[in-house]
């Protein structure tokens, strides 16, 4: 599985925002400085993280993201998700049942072993990343790196 390059930057932009203070935000601008990406593209994607319900979006000079629930209550499969989607990548296209070599239907009642095998590898993939809350994420971080991140985004604007 490959996901999008967009899927590490809102996954960074989510745990520097888990590192802030729960009422502070940070702009689209501040995160796309303090990541080195690009602050339009960036911001496509944090909105579907706020469509997703992971983040909160305010206006005004003061205006930015911030999460929209604690950290605890936020998986990488939410993140995830909310920028690539949950659907299975493996789609069968039931092969057994094409060509010369074709298998009757009566042989193909249940998926076959590969879309069994591929299923059982998506949804172990799935279960592992939500076992993962961005407080988990931010707690295997060393002191220095929420305390650099709250310094630099708190910046004035």
């Amino acid at each position: 599985m490959k996901l999008p390059e967009s899927c590490e930057w809102v996954l960074h932009c989510a745990a520097a925002l888990a590192q802030l203070p729960p009422a502070d935000t940070a702009s689209t601008g501040q995160l796309a400085e303090h990541f080195g990406v690009p602050a339009p593209y960036l911001a496509k994607q944090l909105a579907h993280l706020v469509r997703a319900g992971v983040l909160a979006a305010s206006t005004g000079p003061r205006g930015g993201f911030r999460l929209a629930r604690p950290a605890e209550r936020i998986t990488v499969l939410d993140v995830v998700e909310a920028v690539d989607g949950g659907t299975d990548p493996y789609q069968c296209r039931e092969l057994r049942q094409q060509g010369r070599g074709a298998a009757p239907a009566e042989e193909c009642t249940e998926p076959c072993a590969l879309a069994a095998t591929m299923r059982a590898a998506h949804d172990a993939w799935r279960a592992s990343l939500a076992a993962v809350s961005l407080a988990d994420i931010v707690g295997t971080l060393p002191a220095e790196i929420p305390e650099r991140t709250r310094r630099l985004l708190s910046r004035p604007r």
